[in-house]
This record gives structure tokens, sequence and C-alpha cells, in this order.
């Protein structure tokens, strides 16, 4: 991994293996057909097989106007960031992938990336003011953008309606705020005791759809405005953090077991009242063996004195977005941006709506994405933007840097929560070292 290295040698090392691999591996150049491109078939990779059947739809239909067969692979997690750092996987880069915030700041500053500026500008279906500025300039360094966002993301509450029916518990509602959500989970952990059944979960590396949010709702931050400094050790976070630590943690399972098995899948085992969750996981619970159990609710609120980064009584969700990228070694960089262009277009981004795919990037193209789920009501992710405040995801150049910190070091404080005060400081050092290390 290169996260601890600095730009100017991560820029170095990253250059170098795209050059090697791409040299190695890149076909033979061929004259371009009518459509003006010089290949066959494009690979593209992602890594939520969720995605993959409207992904390829929308992409086959493109090939049937262009006449470049476009082929989606899935690699897991892990594998994908060791496949774009490595430069190639069995040969080459794929020629179009996804880029996200918490990497996408080295692949930029490396000239990984194909420059997608003078396509942008003679492309009529791509207008950047459509989309949600936050996303457009996560992909964007020094005036130039290096991806086109896929689509935005929000946070809302997930419960299951058969473990609030079996101890007479009241559903939540979208007039919850945290002190209602503290309530109800402790009510479930006390009557569900003798059965191993928890009111709610939560795990350390559950940032953006978790502990992140009572941060920003508390008028806390995680990093300063200009990215140099941590936030960990403001006043306003230690407080949600504390917070958490008091009306949330006896009411989970201990940090060991969710260490091990994951609170989503507790939650898909029956084990957990009511979670946290993004909406990119839609999927994984509406075709869910107890799909029918499941609801969503808006995510609560925290109701004080108005000082939060949300008005008084009105709730935080983060948000964040992908983008689609393509390889600066691509050998059709007309095909590969044509390709990223159909998905991210107007009738793209409906379409990946409709199909269920994610919600759009594209302002105003996601209502489609509550109707494409016909039994389960998904809309409190959208309502939530017309009744909350969406704080956009935390980054830095070398996120995963002290992201990966946090998954390690707030474990302390999930085991011993009166110690929360003292780790979130601690975590502020470490950060602030990372963030040094990045300058």
């Amino acid at each position: 991994m290169m996260s601890g290295m600095s730009k100017k040698a991560i820029a170095a090392a990253l250059s170098t293996m795209i050059g090697l691999s791409s040299a190695a591996a890149l076909p033979m150049t061929v004259m371009a057909d009518d459509n003006g491109y010089k290949t066959k078939e494009l690979k593209v990779a992602i890594w939520d097989n969720n995605q993959l059947n409207g992904l390829q739809q929308i992409a086959d239909e493109w090939s049937k106007k262009s006449g470049v067969k476009v082929q989606i692979d899935v690699i897991t997690w892990n594998e994908y960031w060791t496949l774009l750092e490595s430069g190639a996987s069995g040969g080459t880069l794929p020629d179009v992938f996804w880029m996200h915030i918490n990497e996408a700041q080295k692949y930029m500053d490396a000239d990984m990336l194909l420059n997608l500026n003078d396509y942008i500008e003679a492309d009529d279906a791509i207008d950047l003011n459509n989309y949600y500025d936050g996303i457009v300039n996560i992909y964007r360094s020094n005036d130039v953008q290096y991806a086109l966002p896929k689509d935005h993301d929000t946070i809302a509450l997930l419960y299951n309606k058969s473990i609030f029916d079996k101890y007479g518990v009241d559903y939540p509602t979208d007039d919850w705020d945290w002190d209602d959500y503290c309530a109800a989970a402790a009510a479930i952990t006390k009557a569900g005791k003798d059965d191993d059944i928890y009111g709610t979960a939560m795990n350390t590396n559950d940032g953006q759809d978790g502990w992140y949010n009572f941060i920003y709702d508390f008028g806390g931050k995680l990093i300063s405005d200009d990215g140099k400094t941590s936030g960990m050790d403001d006043e306003n976070t230690i407080k949600a953090m504390t917070y958490l630590a008091d009306n949330l943690f006896p009411s989970m399972p201990d940090q060991s077991l969710m260490a091990v098995t994951a609170p989503d899948v507790m939650f898909l085992s029956g084990k957990i009242g009511m979670m946290l969750q993004g909406s990119w996981m839609v999927n994984t619970f509406y075709t869910a063996e107890n799909a029918s159990d499941y609801a969503w609710a808006e995510i609560p609120y925290y109701d004080a004195n108005g000082n939060g980064s949300c008005d008084d009584g009105e709730r935080c969700s983060m948000y964040n977005g992908l983008g689609w990228a393509a390889s600066a070694n691509t050998a059709d960089p007309k095909a590969a941006y044509d390709l990223i262009s159909a998905f991210c277009s107007k009738e793209g981004q409906l379409k990946q709506s409709e199909l269920g795919v994610t919600m759009a990037a594209y302002k105003g193209a996601s209502d489609a994405f509550v109707d494409a789920f016909k039994e389960m009501d998904i809309s409190p992710f959208l309502d939530v933007e017309k009744n909350g405040t969406l704080i956009q995801h935390p980054a830095s150049r070398n996120t995963t840097v002290w992201e990966s910190g946090f998954t390690t070091g707030l474990v302390a404080a999930w085991q011993d929560p009166s110690s929360m005060a003292d780790v979130c400081k601690q975590m502020a050092t470490m950060m602030n070292k990372a963030l040094a290390n990045e300058q």
C-alpha cells in the first residue's frame, strides 16, 4: 500500500506502474471505426455486485449504438484498490472504473486518470451544473475534471418490525430525535436479553453510516475546512461521541462480537432491532429472506440549542458519491469517455434510478430510485434532503490512513465508554500526524 508515501513518491510510483503495465499489455493501434473508436471492447471495473445487472444493461444499450462491447468485472473492495495501485492485474488497468472520495486525490495527483476537460466541453449531454456540487468537486484537481459524478447517497434508519412487535416497542417515526432512538434501543435490549437481541449496533468503522452523523448533528467536525487539522478534539465532537457512548453503547453487542460479525450481518440474522444504513445498501435488504420485516425511517435528529451543523431540530445526513473515471493510458480515450457519458448523462442517470442501481448524481433524477422498490418504502433517503441538511463525507488526500486509525483506535472507547473523551483526543493526535504527512 502507498498510503504512507509522499505526494511525489506516490506520483512517481503510480506513473511508473502505469507505464510498465500499459506498455506490456496495450493492444496495437488499429484504425478508428465509423464512430471514431479504435477498440472493440472496453474493460470496466466496479466493486458492488448489487449494481452489476443494472449497469450492464445501460452499457449494453450504449454498445448497440457504438459497436463497442463492454465487459464489467466486479472486484472485491480490497482487491479493487490493489488492482489500481499495482497498475495491472493480469496484464492491464481497466479502461473505465469507479473512483471514491477516500482514494481520488492521490490518483489525480499521479496523473493516473484521464483528463476529461476537453471531452466534457465537447459533450452536449454533460453540464456539470446539473450535478451535486460536492460530488463534482471531489473529482476535480487543479481545474481538471478527472471523473464524472456517478451517484449520491444518504443515510436512513433501518428497523426490523418483527423485533419491535415482539417486544412491544413502537416503530420509529420521522419525528424521532436521538433520545427517542436511544430509548427504543434500550427497551429492545432489556426485553430481548434472554434472546440475545440488541436494540442497535454500530462498529468503529461505521463512519459515514454511523457515528459521523452524530458528530455533525451535534455541531462537531471530523476535519477542518482546509483539510489540515483534525476535529476529533473539538468540544462538540467529544460531546457527540460521549452521548453515543453513554446512551447507545449499552444497547449494542460487545465490540469484540461486532468486530467478528459486522452489524449489517447481525441485523440480517435477526439479532439487531435497528441501525443506521446508507442508500447504497437498499438492495441488500430488499432482496433478503426476511425483507418483509424491514422498514425505513428518516435519520433521527439532535434537538438542543441550535449550535450544530444543522438547525435546531433538523436532522443531518452524511452524503457521498462515486465517480466514473478512465485510465490515462486507456487504448481508446474517446470510447472510454463516451461510455462514461452514457452512464452520467441525464438519460443514463434516470435509467440507473429506474433500475434500482443507486440514487443519481444528476439533480432531480433520483425519484425513480424510490419507485424501483415497489414492496419497500425507501422514501426517507430522499426525504432527508428536503427535511434536513446533507453533510459531505470529509476527506483529505490520504483519507484511508486516518480512517483506518479510527477503526482500530476507537476500539478502546467502544470497550470502555468512560474513556471516550480521552480516546477522541488520541484520535485527533493520530489524525493530525497523518494530515501533516500529506503536506
